[in-house]
Order: C-alpha cells, then sequence, then structure tokens
C-alpha cells in the first residue's frame, strides 16, 4: 500500500469527522457505552484499556464510567516511545494525570501497569471488513499485535462514528483488524 495513499485516506477522514454535527455528538457517547455493554460479553472484573478522548474523537468517558460501575478495571494507554507498544496503566476518576508529548492524557507513571482484555481504540476511519485507520504512527496495531501474541483472545474494540466508515480503506499486511466496532447507531463484530 503507498503511503500516500492513506494519507490521502487521513485527510479525507478528519474532514468527514470535524464536520459531524454537534446534535449528533452529543448523546453518542452515551449510545456508545449502551451499545457495548449489550453486545459485548465480558467476563466479571475485566480489564478494558480505552482512550481519553482528544479533539473531536468519539467521546469515550461514558463508557469508561459505565465499565467501572459494572465492576470492571479500567486502564489508559501510555506511549512509551515513537517504536514502542503502548502500556497500559490503571485509571480511576479523580486519578492525577500528565498530557503527553502528543496532547493526551495518561495516567502517571506511578500507576499500576496491567495487560488489558479489551483494547477500546479511536480510529479516523473503518471499513465493513474491520480494519481501522489511525493516526499513523503504528501504535494500536504493533500493541495488538504483542498483546495477542501472547494471549490470543485478547479483542480490539474500535469506537467512534457510524459517518467513519469508508467503503474503501487503505490497509497494510502489518494492520491489525478490529474484533468489534462499536458507534452511537450500535455494534458489529468482524470475523477474524
Amino acid at each position: 500500500m503507498a503511503a500516500h495513499d492513506k494519507t490521502a485516506a487521513r485527510k479525507q477522514a478528519r474532514i468527514r469527522r470535524a464536520a459531524i454535527p454537534q446534535s449528533i455528538r452529543n448523546d453518542a457517547g452515551d449510545q456508545g457505552a449502551t451499545h457495548f455493554l449489550d453486545a459485548i460479553n465480558l467476563s466479571p472484573k475485566s480489564t478494558l484499556s480505552a482512550y481519553w478522548p482528544l479533539g473531536d474523537e468519539f467521546d469515550s468517558l461514558p463508557l469508561l464510567q459505565a465499565l467501572l460501575q459494572a465492576g470492571h478495571r479500567i486502564a489508559l494507554p501510555v506511549v512509551q516511545g515513537a517504536s514502542q507498544p503502548l502500556c497500559f496503566r490503571v485509571w480511576q476518576p479523580g486519578d492525577a494525570m500528565a498530557v503527553s508529548s502528543f496532547g493526551v492524557s495518561e495516567p502517571l507513571a506511578a500507576a499500576a501497569e496491567v495487560q488489558p482484555d479489551v483494547v477500546v481504540t479511536p480510529f479516523l476511519a473503518y471499513n465493513d471488513a474491520g480494519y481501522r485507520l489511525g493516526y499513523g504512527g503504528g501504535y494500536y496495531d504493533r500493541t495488538l499485535r504483542v498483546l495477542r501474541l501472547a494471549r490470543p483472545d485478547v479483542l480490539a474494540v474500535g469506537l467512534g462514528f457510524a459517518v467513519q466508515q469508508m467503503s474503501v480503506l487503505p490497509h497494510d499486511a502489518h494492520d491489525e483488524p478490529l474484533d468489534w466496532l462499536v458507534n452511537e447507531q450500535g455494534a458489529q463484530r468482524f470475523a477474524r
């Protein structure tokens, strides 16, 4: 896959996501949390990693709260280096956070590091085969590959808006597919 194909797709996807009206955004986080919990069968006290929303990303905070209320442990991703997989540190409401060089809120280094059972990922776009287009750093692909080698049952769940689906989405052999996609309209499972 040519790099310019992904660059062009990212540009188009950013424009598309930025244009999502506030009327859709207002309840999307709550709707996504409901669809997630209704569709995905979680073991009791699972450990889930989810992202802290940045800019015009899908609001993951209602899902974080719902998972905590259901008795699950939450971790947030932490960037360790440009070519490194992410690590995951435990987070609870009220915990102090640091802001990474990417502008993302992350748990402090003192927070316990854990291995998640489920990784909830943001994206710029996704397709009906379960591939996601990320921001270009390869962090989630690298991380999912490492986690799945250690534990094949780790689930990857994309969380975003329905309008982020693209019929033609460039992807490479190193791109890790999603197991589930959750948006404000429902949840979709992908065969892997």
